[in-house]
Order: structure tokens, then sequence, then C-alpha cells
């Protein structure tokens, strides 16, 4: 990677931390609160040690395959590693072994398949999220809100999983404050579930937003922003 490249790298970032931090002082909430993933999907890791150089500590992936050749070449504890992507029973070992935290969880089968998959792999915890479909698009992945209750259960009923928040994937607006009703509505979800205890001692995470909404996101209280174009550039469309 080129001096340039590394460059541009390093100042998108520090431009993504900045607007971040604009928007979280203008709501009196504190940066520091606000983890920022960087999605690395289709990036080779030269262009991901390149950005862990930059300050990048967390770095999401859609496909478990392609995280697994990269936290090979870069290693388990080069960041925090979160899966963002829908996760396939089949790959649902690997994931086990690869990942901090996993944001996908969409299914009390899922759930129940994590939780005898980190006993069998001497894991003791694995935080997961689960992801709530508001929108019901075809082409994407999530609960719905009204099929919740049965993922609670099966998600408490594992004691090896840490059920930390919530994650919520709405459609694509080019205005990016009609997103808007969709975090109001996961957070005012994450509210009710923290009232009932399901995150424990905590407050629950809200994994919501991304390079073109992130902002929005976090005025409605997002914790975990998946922020790519934004810090990488355009994708490669061939991955």
């Amino acid at each position: 990677m080129n001096e340039a490249a590394l460059r541009t790298l390093s100042e998108r970032f520090a431009n993504v931390r900045s607007r971040i931090e604009t928007v979280a002082r203008r709501y009196n909430r504190s940066p520091e609160e606000i983890t920022l993933v960087a999605i690395s999907k289709t990036h080779p890791t030269e262009i991901l040690r390149a950005a862990l150089d930059a300050g990048v500590t967390d770095l999401g992936e859609n496909r478990v395959q392609e995280a697994e050749e990269k936290i090979a070449e870069l290693g388990r504890q080069a960041a925090r590693w979160h899966l963002v992507g829908h996760l396939q029973a089949n790959k649902a070992r690997r994931a086990v072994t690869l990942f901090d935290y996993i944001h996908s969880l969409d299914s009390p089968s899922l759930a129940q398949r994590l939780g005898r998959l980190c006993e069998e792999e001497g894991r003791e915890e694995l935080p997961v999220l689960i992801q709530i479909d508001f929108a019901g698009e075809k082409n994407k992945t999530g609960i719905d809100p009204r099929q919740l209750p049965a993922l609670l259960k099966a998600t408490a009923a594992c004691k090896r999983l840490r059920l930390i928040g919530l994650m919520t994937l709405p459609p694509y607006f080019e205005n990016a404050d009609c997103a808007r009703p969709f975090f109001k509505a996961l957070r005012e979800l994450r509210d009710q579930l923290q009232l009932q205890g399901s995150f424990g001692e905590r407050t629950g995470e809200l994994s919501m937003g991304m390079s073109h909404d992130f902002e929005i996101a976090i005025e409605e209280g997002a914790t975990m922003v998946r922020v790519g174009t934004a810090i990488f550039g355009e994708r490669n469309q061939n991955g």
C-alpha cells in the first residue's frame, strides 16, 4: 500500500472519528461509549493492516470464510472481530472460534447451536446481538419483532451466550434522515428489554448506522456504528 493511499485511509478514519465525537457531544454523550466497527469485507489484509496502524481497533466482516483467511494472516488478537453478516448454520462452529462479537443472531435454532458449540469448543462466553428486521426486506435477514420472545427465551437458556444488545439494518435511503424511525424503534425496543432484564445489569448495545447514516443513528442512541466506505473507500464489487 503506497504512502498516499495510507495517508488517505488515515485521514478518512480520523474524519469519521471526528464526526462521531461531534455528534456525541452535541447530544451530551461521551464519544468513548460509541464503538466504531470498521467494515472490512472484500478489502485485502494489506489494507486492514494499514487500518490497524491508523488506529482501527474493531473490524467487521460479513462472511466467516473471508474473515478466517484474514485472521490467519493478521492474528486473532490484532483487533476485536465482529461478525455483522448473516450466519449460516454450517459456519457457526468457525464463527464461535473466530469472532469476539456476533451481531446477527436471528433464530432460536441458531442460538441453541451457538450455545452448544461454545461448550464443545471450550468457549466460556460469546457476546451476541439480536438482529431485528423491522422492514421485512426479502434480501435482508433478522427476526421479526413479533417472534422475538421465543429467541430471547432460547438465548437465555444458553448459559454461554451473553446477550449484549440489538442490531438493525434499515432500508437504504438517499435521505439518511428517513432511517431515523428504524433507529428510534430499535432504541425503544432495547429500552423495553432492558427494563425486563434481558441484558442483565447492562444497558444494552445498539448496533446501528453505516457510512451514510451513522450520525443519525448516534443521535438516536447508537453505541456501535458499522462504517466501511467512509473509511476504506468503495468496495471491490467482485467481492
